[in-house]
């Protein structure tokens, strides 16, 4: 399992936009990608289960991938949100 956490610095925080294209490249992986803010989770792939999690700026986030192509998942959705979040 890899695991990485970030703080969003977008002023709008993970809006529907950010949150679609997450969706987008999570999907293109077959590990399993799950984002935790404090006690809640919700799969990446899975755009209502991001905007329920109501993530604002300055909020940190944890991401959990697991799968058969974890390496490469975790750097590819690292590398995203740091340039879209």
């Amino acid at each position: 399992m890899k695991e990485f956490s970030y703080v969003i610095n977008d002023p709008l925080g993970i809006h529907a936009r950010p949150a679609g294209l997450l969706v987008k490249k999570a999907s293109t992986f077959n590990s399993d990608i799950t984002i935790v803010k404090g006690e809640k989770t919700a799969d990446s792939k899975k755009i209502f289960g991001i905007m329920g999690l109501g993530i604002k700026q300055g909020d940190e986030i944890t991401i959990k991938i697991t799968g058969e192509d974890e390496e490469e998942a975790s750097a590819a959705i690292e590398e995203f949100v740091k340039e879209n979040l």
